[in-house]
């Protein structure tokens, strides 16, 4: 597949950096650590502590932090893929951004209150999305656009292995909270660590000079930095793969975010099973499905050069399967639709990162452009609180939230079909 698919004007050629020696593997670490906070935090310990602060509003609690906090991440990711971009150096992003979670998380687990506790999610999302934008730009930087569905497959498998391992410790963990929280600030910093000892920073195009420092780009005008921070969006195929990937994320996150208090309230669970044990089965059964459609997915996809199809169909299947819990509220109903989900989700996103890689508007840009895509990752994450607490106390329990999940998975498959740059 040539690099001339990227959508926009065409850019000088760059030639291919030389290839690092276990890049692949050190980015399925970075990515599964990261998503290690973001489930085994997101769906379990934060719940668990809101839910011990405020029993009796724990939904609503939930949800308004989750509101307030997605101001912090969809700022904060494309902002810092920008500066990343400008210094020509993801390193020290990814190890600032990892270090500075680790300290968050560690006062969210020392504070006992719902102000502390909002508080210290959002600090944690901000420095969690600054070390997501440096290592999400690192693949359009050293990957070519031909071995792009391989290698994003490869790297989508840490969404399986970092949420397995994040729900698991979660669930060991949720009655020390402060242990927990440690624990995790833990994982990001030591994969941090080694992805930036072990895979150093390579000279970008246009961003070193003759001894390979990295040379920032002269300032522009505020309001010209902001032009070009909102440019990719102006771009057809960009615009509509974002618009694609935040409708899809926000419906599977509505949901899953939500997973620990539907499986207290709504799933009909096997005597003696608590809700925490039983995410740490259901987790493993959908990350494995996730796991082995990401591969096949992204593998697939690149043999025979199609991501259209595979994007749409995925997100419409996790659209279907959010039926099957309102059709049978049962442990076994909650089995099915968890491998189901797993099987969709994992083959979206594999196969969604190597379309959007291939319709970044200018590879120059590309932390930055990944960054504004990156919002359509994190900030639907964090909004999925708010968005599940209004569907939940508004229109009256969990049902409607499978519904609406659903729904929106639906629209974002129906959204990819107006690319036109990418087949």
């Amino acid at each position: 597949m040539a690099t001339n698919e990227v959508a926009g004007p065409p850019t000088p050629a760059v030639a291919e950096p030389p290839r690092q020696r276990g890049l692949l593997p050190l980015l399925l670490v970075a990515n599964s650590a990261m998503m290690a906070v973001y489930m085994g935090v997101g769906s379990v310990l934060l719940p668990t502590q809101i839910a011990a602060i405020a029993p009796d509003d724990k939904v609503a609690v939930l949800g308004l932090i989750g509101g307030i906090s997605a101001i912090f991440a969809t700022a904060f990711n494309p902002i810092a893929g920008a500066l990343s971009d400008r210094s020509g150096r993801r390193g020290p992003w990814v190890l600032g951004g990892a270090l500075a979670s680790l300290a968050g998380l560690a006062f969210l687990g020392s504070v006992s209150t719902a102000l502390l506790v909002g508080i210290g999610w959002c600090l944690v999302q901000a420095t969690m999305n600054v070390y997501q934008a440096a290592v999400t730009a690192i693949v359009p930087d050293r990957v070519p656009a031909v071995r792009r569905g391989t290698a994003s497959a490869l790297v989508g498998l840490g969404l399986p292995i970092g949420g397995t391992v994040g729900v698991l410790v979660a669930s060991r963990t949720a009655e020390h909270l402060r242990a927990g929280y440690l624990v995790f600030g833990a994982i990001v910093a030591v994969a941090a660590l080694l992805l930036t000892t072990f895979c150093r920073d390579l000279p970008r195009a246009g961003a070193a000079d003759r001894t390979g420092a990295a040379e920032p780009a002269p300032a522009a005008p505020k309001g010209a930095q902001w032009a070009a921070f909102l440019s990719a969006l102006a771009n057809h195929d960009f615009r509509w793969a974002f618009i694609g990937r935040a409708l899809m994320v926000l419906g599977y996150f509505s949901v899953v975010g939500y997973q620990l208090y539907i499986l207290g309230d709504h799933i009909a669970l096997p005597a003696g099973l608590t809700p925490p044990a039983a995410m740490a089965v259901l987790t493993p059964v959908s990350m494995v499905a996730m796991a082995v459609s990401t591969v096949v997915g992204g593998l697939l996809s690149d043999r025979w050069n199609r991501r259209k199809v595979f994007v749409g169909l995925s997100a419409a299947l996790a659209g279907l399967v959010m039926v099957v819990p309102v059709i049978s509220p049962t442990w076994t109903g909650m089995l099915v639709f968890s491998a189901l989900n797993g099987l969709a989700f994992g083959c979206f996103m594999a196969v969604d990162t190597a379309l959007v890689t291939l319709v970044l508007p200018r590879a120059e840009d590309a932390a930055r452009d990944m960054g504004v895509l990156n919002v359509a990752n994190a900030g639907p994450q964090i909004i999925a609180p708010f968005v599940a607490s209004a569907v939940v106390t508004g229109l009256g329990g969990y049902t409607p939230l499978f519904l609406v999940g659903g729904a929106l998975s639906l629209v974002g498959a129906l959204a990819i079909l107006p690319i036109r740059s990418v087949r």
